[in-house]
C-alpha cells in the first residue's frame, strides 16, 4: 500500500468524518428523508398486500393404537392415552402435516387456486399453487416438542379457518392411513379366528358322536370296566363278562379317537381364546379412532397484520440510503475532476 493511501486513511479519522458529514448534511438529510418517505409509501397496502397470521399449536399423542391403549392385558404394551408424544411422534406429525393428502384437501376446500389468483390456464399453475401454499403455510417444531401451524393470508378469517382446518385434517388423515393397515390386519385375524372356531365346532360334533356311542371318559371307564370284568370273571357270570367285553371293545375302537379329539380340543380352545382377544383388539383398531393430537392453542382471526412490518422496511431503507450516499459522496470527492472544480469554486469566492 502506497504512503499516499496510508496518509489518506490516517487523515480520515472520526473528526474528519464528522466534518465531512456536516458539510454534506443537507444532501444526506434530503436523501435519507426521501428514502424513508418512499419506503413508507411503497410498503403501504397500495403496493404490498398486507398478510395476517394465524397459528395453531399442537402436541402429538404417545399412543396410536386404541386397543393397546385401552384393551391390552400386557402391562409392557399398555400405554397411557393421556400421555404427550416425544420426538418421534412430533416428527411423524410434521411429516403428515406436510403431506400432499392434507394439502390437496385444503386447496379443494378453500379453492386456493382462485384465492391466490393463479391463472387456471397457466402451464405451471400447480407449481405456482404449491409454491404459494408452502410460502404461506408453514409447520415448525417448537422448543417444547410441540408443533406450530402458521398460516399467512390477506384475509384474517381465511388464515384462521385454514389453520384450524389443517389441525382437524390431521386426525382424519392419520386415522385413515392407520385404518387402511388395521383393516388388513383385522381381516387376517378374523379369517384365522373364524377358521379355528369352525374347526373346534367340527371336533365337538365328532366328540359328541363318540359320546353317543358310549365313550364318555376313556380313562375312568376303562379302569371301571376292567375292575368290574375281574369281578364278573371271579363270579363266573358269563352274561356279565360278555357285556363288559363288548363295552371294552367299544372303548378300544373309539377310545383313541376320543382321547385325541379331547386333548386337541382343549389345546385349540386355548388358541381360540388367544385369537379371540387379538380379534377383538384388531376389530377395535379397525373401527374405532382416538384424537391424534392435543390442541394447545386454536387459531383465531388476527386483528393486526404480520406482513409487511413497515417500520423495519423504513428503518432499513433509510440506513441503506444514508450509507450508500456517504460512500458515493466519498467516492466523488476523491475524483480529481471534482477536487479541481471544488478548488476553482473556492478561489472565485
Amino acid at each position: 500500500m502506497s504512503e499516499n493511501k496510508l496518509s489518506e486513511i490516517r487523515d480520515f479519522d472520526s473528526t474528519s468524518l464528522g466534518m465531512f458529514l456536516f458539510s454534506w448534511r443537507k444532501h444526506l438529510i434530503i436523501i435519507s428523508l426521501s428514502a424513508a418517505i418512499l419506503a413508507a409509501v411503497f410498503s403501504s397496502s397500495l403496493f404490498i398486500t398486507p398478510l395476517y397470521r394465524s397459528t395453531v399449536v399442537l402436541f402429538p399423542v404417545s399412543s396410536n393404537s386404541v386397543s393397546r391403549a385401552l384393551l391390552s392385558d400386557q402391562p409392557a404394551a399398555k400405554t397411557d392415552i393421556l400421555e404427550f408424544g416425544e420426538d418421534e411422534q412430533t416428527e411423524q406429525m410434521l411429516q403428515i402435516l406436510s403431506s400432499s393428502k392434507i394439502r390437496d384437501k385444503v386447496v379443494e376446500k378453500f379453492d386456493l387456486m382462485k384465492h391466490y389468483r393463479i391463472n387456471p390456464r397457466s402451464k405451471y399453475k400447480n407449481t405456482e399453487l404449491h409454491r404459494q401454499y408452502e410460502s404461506n403455510i408453514t409447520f415448525r417444531r417448537t422448543e417444547f416438542m410441540a408443533v406450530r401451524i402458521s398460516v399467512l393470508d390477506r384475509d384474517p378469517q381465511m388464515a384462521a379457518d385454514i389453520a384450524n382446518t389443517i389441525s382437524e385434517l390431521l386426525d382424519s388423515t392419520k386415522n385413515a392411513m392407520q385404518r387402511e393397515r388395521a383393516m388388513k390386519g383385522f381381516a387376517i385375524v378374523e379369517q384365522e379366528y373364524l377358521k379355528l372356531r369352525d374347526d373346534i365346532a367340527k371336533m365337538e360334533d365328532s366328540l359328541r358322536v363318540i359320546r353317543e356311542l358310549g365313550v364318555y371318559d376313556y380313562e375312568s371307564q376303562s379302569e371301571m370296566f376292567n375292575q368290574q370284568l375281574a369281578i364278573e370273571i371271579a363270579r363266573g357270570n358269563e352274561r356279565g363278562i360278555a357285556s363288559l367285553e363288548s363295552k371294552l371293545n367299544l372303548l378300544a375302537k373309539y377310545g383313541g379317537a376320543y382321547v385325541s379329539l379331547r386333548d386337541m380340543l382343549e389345546h385349540e380352545k386355548k388358541q381360540l381364546s388367544y385369537l379371540k382377544a387379538r380379534y377383538e383388539e384388531a376389530k377395535v383398531d379397525a373401527t374405532e379412532t382416538l384424537p391424534q393430537k392435543f390442541v394447545v392453542e386454536s387459531a383465531y382471526k388476527a386483528e393486526k397484520k404480520s406482513y409487511p412490518v413497515r417500520w423495519i422496511i423504513v428503518l432499513v431503507s433509510t440506513l441503506a440510503a444514508f450509507l450508500i450516499s456517504v460512500i458515493v459522496i466519498i467516492t466523488i470527492e476523491k475524483l480529481p475532476a471534482f477536487n479541481a472544480l471544488k478548488k476553482n469554486s473556492f478561489s472565485k469566492k
